[in-house]
């Protein structure tokens, strides 16, 4: 059994949880490819995502050529499989509600993709969200190419769901994983068709916990939280300044650390502005792992104040390094974080979000130990990459099997 993983952006500084997924099933003996759509446009900071950027195939970036030959190829050698993808083709150009020219090049990269399949023996191969490289996959599975999967992880997937045509990739796909029982629901409901209960998993994304020793405590004077996550409205870190500018009196050693990078940086550096924080609040831009993981040790707590989120790497990361969390009533966060580990607020609301990280301020070092230590073994049993390695590579041997 060999297995190709195809996204569409592939290594990115969000994407660790996958580069994880995949290593550890790599451990269990799988033999994996990686390929993906495009390359990421922005920099590349951390050595391990160099890396997998060398070993990564991609489908559309230095490969029009490639690409044309590969669906001329297939027009002439296989119209069979040409005429099984059309209708699924015509199914997500209508549900996308346009975009011909868009829809053409995953055609496309599906011929291009079910001709190295074949020339690589991948008998299977597995996406991560829902968008455009689960339907490649689709299309090269309808044309003779192997079976698929993907990985949902929400919140963005659903919102315009429709347009994703997931009722048909469900039905076409193998099996569907979903990272928590948030998403699951939101699966089946879209589905429209509880037949496909069955073929929804929960497979809980996962960390390599060897990478991460619980953090000493913290000193009693520390009033450092961070904030690590693309800086963008879903993630809500423009409400951080004005939280911070409400505690500094009560907390004149405040510092919040943004770890990362994207398009509200002006938004966020206008609102320190307004509110005088710029000694506080401090954007750190992108980070390598290493660097997150002792900037959180470092820190009292996480602070992720979320519209929109699945399930975040980053409070796995956080409670794996013994450190509680501050974030939202979202999807699958409530899943993972609750009161024994952190704070729960609603998004966007000012007066609780300056509570929970006053809360968090105000805790004794001993409180904040005691929280690490819950969330540590939460996920040591929910979120430990061995166990969802072991998940993933049965649910690929049930496909292979019934091939």
């Amino acid at each position: 059994m060999k297995i190709a993983y195809l996204l569409n952006t592939y290594p990115a500084p969000s994407g660790t949880f996958i580069r994880n997924e995949i290593e550890a099933l790599e451990e269990l003996g799988l033999d994996i490819d990686r390929m993906a759509v495009r390359r990421f446009a922005g920099p590349l900071v951390d050595p391990a995502d160099m890396r997998e950027s060398s070993v990564t195939s991609y489908l559309l970036d230095g490969n029009k050529a490639g690409l044309s030959l590969a669906a001329l190829r297939e027009v002439l050698t296989n119209p069979v499989g040409i005429v099984r993808a059309l209708p699924v083709w015509w199914t997500l150009l209508r549900n996308a509600g346009g975009g011909f020219v868009r829809h053409l090049a995953y055609f496309m990269e599906a011929a291009f993709l079910r001709q190295e399949a074949k020339r690589r023996g991948i008998t299977h191969i597995h996406s991560h969200f829902s968008n455009n490289a689960p339907a490649v996959a689709m299309l090269a599975h309808r044309m003779g190419g192997p079976g698929f999967s993907f990985t949902a992880h929400g919140p963005d997937e659903f919102v315009d769901a429709r347009h994703l045509s997931f009722p048909t990739k469900m039905a076409e796909a193998d099996f569907v994983v979903a990272i928590s029982g948030y998403c699951r629901n939101m699966l089946l409901d879209l589905a429209g068709d509880r037949r496909d209960e069955a073929n929804v998993h929960v497979a809980r994304c996962g960390l390599d916990l060897a990478r991460f020793d619980v953090a000493p405590p913290i000193a009693a004077s520390n009033q450092t939280l961070v904030c690590v996550g693309r800086l963008c409205p879903q993630k809500g870190q423009v409400h951080i300044p004005a939280a911070v500018a409400a505690l500094r009196k009560t907390f004149p050693k405040i510092r919040v650390i943004l770890v990362g990078d994207g398009d509200s940086r002006a938004e966020i550096e206008a609102e320190i502005a307004k509110h005088g924080v710029g000694q506080q609040v401090i954007l750190h831009g992108w980070a390598t792992n290493d660097e997150v993981r002792r900037m959180i040790a470092a820190g009292r707590a996480l602070l992720l104040p979320s519209y929109a989120e699945g399930l975040p790497i980053v409070i796995m990361e956080a409670f794996a390094l013994g450190r509680p969390v501050i974030s939202t009533t979202i999807a699958g966060i409530p899943e993972l974080v609750d009161p024994h580990c952190g704070w729960l607020v609603p998004p966007g609301n000012h007066d609780e979000l300056v509570a929970a990280m006053q809360a968090a301020l105000a805790a004794s070092p001993g409180v904040i130990e005691r929280m690490g230590r819950k969330g540590r073994a939460r996920v040591e049993r929910l979120h430990d990459r061995r166990r969802l390695s072991r998940e993933l590579r049965d649910l690929f041997q049930a496909a292979d099997r019934s091939a």
